[in-house]
């Protein structure tokens, strides 16, 4: 397996990268305004040129991808500045607020990306989006518009999927779920699978979800159950929390905890070592999971993400994007090492060498995908991946106010796993991200 980095294989499967390449991309739904290529004259193979690049990944990360554009373009230096995740924000507001020029490209958490565009902090490239449509599927192409422009490049991809330890299973006397998507389990098959096991003594706990107070992971839940992502209005300022199929989400969350089958003040980096611990039956997490679990001694499988019986599908989507800064002076060839790392396919699949990250290039996945199973324990999650990025993935809004959403979404889900009245709660949520929305109205 490759090694994963603190952040967050390859086979050549010719059938699976064809089944890539013919769909998807015709199904992106957002048509982009014009705007003009910067200096689409400009010589950049001739004079040195240096690019600044900033993000939150280690700096092992990104070598191969900057490798194999200067190996292109010789000419051009790539600098690196790792900024910590938890100071980016900070970071991208002091620095391309200002206008600083010393940065040329930098990461872009995707659900920030309209609050970024809106403050003026990226490029328009919509110039790009042909390209963009015909290289990535409609989620992650989609995801990189505000007001009717393109303003970032997706870079990587991800969706959701149920690990399961075959031992306890086998104690308990409970049957695998199936890998096929077809045949996928619903919440109220987990819940009475994970009774019977806990029961049994052969596991702790029943499951936990791996971001178990996200939004990234619960707006599936919600979603599943006919609620809607929550934000709705034609500006995407209006919530819509108390639904039925929010309400059932809900319930069916704060009941999870309350019955003993997910194990509460567990939350962070603490989730998954739950599973290589052998303290849990089932464990929701994502594709970096299969590097991380590669290394421990748990006999698992792998099946799709679950559903409400009755509901819809819907499996948690997306990842990061890169834009391009305004006062940047090397936008021409900011914008080649751009399209370098996400357009370009041999460019995108370099940038998952260090890490267990789906390529958002959807050739560059074809051959990426099929080398996660290089573990006989990951058997099937291929084809489990490409579907739900093809079929199910769920975006999360696009709105200007996701930052503050977000943020207070988490803390109500705290308080309502720990026992909080769901509807006052939720009331208290509301008003207090409507407070916050005011800024944007």
């Amino acid at each position: 397996m490759k090694k994963l980095l603190k952040a967050p294989l390859q086979l050549a499967g010719l059938g699976l990268a064809s089944a890539l390449v013919l769909t998807g991309c015709a199904a992106s739904t957002t048509a982009p305004s014009q705007s003009a290529e910067p200096s689409a004259s400009e010589d950049i193979t001739s004079q040195p040129i240096e690019l600044a690049f900033m993000g939150p990944e280690t700096p092992e990360t990104f070598e191969p991808v900057i490798a194999g554009f200067t190996e292109l373009y010789p000419n051009i230096t790539i600098n690196y500045e790792q900024i910590p995740f938890d100071q980016l924000a900070t970071t991208i507001e002091q620095r391309i607020g200002s206008g600083d020029s010393a940065i040329d490209i930098y990461t872009v958490d995707q659900p920030w990306l309209a609050q970024y565009a809106a403050k003026g902090y990226l490029e328009d490239i919509s110039y790009l989006a042909a390209e963009a449509s015909s290289a990535m599927p409609s989620a992650m192409y989609d995801v990189n518009f505000y007001d009717e422009k393109m303003w970032a490049l997706s870079v990587w991809n991800s969706t959701q999927m149920m690990f399961y330890n075959k031992d306890m299973l086998d104690a308990a006397g409970v049957q695998y779920p199936s890998s096929s998507p077809d045949a996928r389990w619903t919440w109220e098959e987990i819940d009475a699978a994970s009774k019977i096991i806990v029961d049994s003594g052969s596991a702790q706990y029943g499951y936990l979800l791996e971001q178990v107070v996200n939004y990234y992971q619960f707006q599936a839940i919600a979603e599943s159950a006919g609620g809607g992502s929550g934000i709705t209005g034609s500006d995407m300022l209006s919530l819509d929390l108390t639904n039925a199929g929010w309400t059932k989400a809900l319930e069916w969350y704060q009941d999870s905890f309350a019955n003993g089958l997910q194990p509460t003040g567990v939350g962070g980096f603490d989730t998954g070592p739950m599973f290589s611990d052998k303290k849990l039956a089932f464990f929701i997490g994502g594709p970096w999971d299969i590097g991380i679990f590669g290394g421990n001694d748990v006999n698992w499988g792998v099946a799709p993400h679950p559903y409400f019986e009755g509901g819809e599908v819907a499996t948690p989507t997306g990842s990061w994007s890169w834009g391009l800064n305004p006062a940047s002076k090397n936008k021409t060839a900011a914008a080649e090492f751009l399209k370098y790392a996400t357009i370009n396919p041999v460019g995108n699949l370099k940038t998952t060498e260090a890490l267990t990250v789906i390529p958002a290039n959807e050739e560059a996945a074809g051959k990426y995908l099929p080398g996660l199973e290089s573990d006989p324990r990951s058997a099937g999650v291929s084809d489990i991946m490409l579907y739900e990025i093809q079929n199910t993935a769920r975006t999360r809004p696009t709105t200007v106010g996701y930052v503050q959403f977000d943020s207070l979404l988490s803390v109500a889900l705290e308080d309502i796993r720990n026992g909080a009245e769901i509807t006052s709660r939720i009331d208290v949520l509301t008003a207090a991200i409507d407070d916050a929305w005011e800024l944007f109205r």
